[in-house]
């Protein structure tokens, strides 16, 4: 009698077992998928927010500036490409190698300052400048009637997400019988928060005036950039002027950034700027 219902049993079992095999998981899928369309669910994320634009710390957004200016054939100043206004006449090259420092054309995107508020952030810059004693207080403030400003992106082309948004200001071309003393001739300005990277100033100063090294420490200060290290070389002729100090900075993994502090004397033009 027993192995008569075993043998009943067991085509049965297999029956069941074969539908719910087929039919089972179809079935499950639906019963869950009723318990979620359309009813809302929250979920508490970690750092919900972050990727929305990707944050460098000063050191980094420093090197990657350095690396896409060196990679480009910009004139340093009035010195080294002769005239200031010859600028005009001086069509930049394009991008090379894996950096590129190319013009912002769609303007800025409602997270960097606006060409209108540049000269005003460019002012409040210049004046936390001369208070840290990195400027000569004879700096005079810069206006939209005497200089020109361009939007440029400093981008880490293999990895994109490694980019700073920079404005250049510069004494505008139509300048050129204009009082030169006391005038920021050229700057780089972060789009972000208005630091200013980058500068060639005309000074009443004197080489022997300038205390490069208190001038380094300073602005690294300014920057956020932490202490820097001086940048020893033999080579005499790493400038156009026989008046530098060079400092190095961490940059990115195991690069780093040049900052050199320098003068050209006769037209009297200290300079800051950065470099690989």
């Amino acid at each position: 009698m027993k192995n008569k219902v075993y043998y009943l049993a067991a085509p049965l079992l297999a029956a069941i077992a074969m539908f719910i095999s087929i039919w089972g998981p179809e079935a499950l899928a639906e019963y869950k998928d009723q318990g979620i369309l359309d009813n809302p669910h929250t979920e508490s994320v970690e750092n919900a927010g972050e990727g929305y634009r990707y944050q460098m710390n000063s050191n980094e957004k420093l090197y990657i500036l350095s690396c896409c200016l060196s990679s480009q054939a910009f004139p340093e100043s009035e010195t080294s490409a002769m005239t200031h206004e010859a600028d005009a006449e001086v069509d930049y090259q394009e991008p090379e190698g894996s950096y590129a420092f190319v013009v912002n054309r769609r303007g800025p995107s409602g997270r960097e300052i606006t060409d209108e508020q540049i000269y005003a952030t460019c002012n409040e810059e210049l004046k936390l400048l001369k208070e840290k004693g990195i400027l000569p207080l004879q700096v005079r403030d810069v206006d939209a009637s005497s200089y020109d400003v361009m939007l440029y992106s400093a981008i880490d082309v293999l990895e994109p997400r490694n980019n700073v948004a920079v404005w250049k200001m510069s004494l505008s071309n139509s300048q050129k019988n204009a009082d030169k003393a006391n005038r920021l001739m050229d700057a780089y300005i972060d789009a972000d928060d208005g630091k200013i990277y980058e500068f060639y100033v005309r000074t009443p100063l004197l080489w022997e005036d300038i205390d490069a090294d208190a001038l380094a420490a300073d602005w690294a200060a300014y920057m956020g950039l932490g202490e820097p290290s001086s940048f020893e070389s033999d080579n005499p002729l790493l400038e156009t002027t026989p008046y530098f100090r060079k400092y190095v900075f961490p940059g990115m993994g195991s690069g780093q950034t040049v900052v050199t502090v320098g003068f050209y004397e006769g037209i009297n033009e200290l300079f800051l700027k950065v470099s690989r």
